[in-house]
């Protein structure tokens, strides 16, 4: 899939916890797991928007498009 997600990126740059994200943003550890190794098959945007101001980041910070 040609849409890669960097949230571990920006966790490890940000210094945040992935506990603490998934507690701000209301969902599960494990849910949170499944976004972070992309494993998902979308996220809504309400969801995108809270992890973005929790890490202060933009979209384009979280998800990348790589051409296979």
């Amino acid at each position: 899939m040609p849409i890669r997600v960097r949230l571990n990126v920006m966790l490890a740059e940000r210094n945040v916890k992935s506990k603490d994200l998934a507690e701000h943003i209301g969902i599960t550890e494990a849910n949170l797991s499944l976004l972070k190794q992309g494993k998902v098959k979308g996220i809504r945007f309400d969801t995108l928007e809270k992890i973005c101001e929790y890490l202060d980041c933009q979209p384009g910070d979280i998800l990348r498009f790589e051409p296979d």
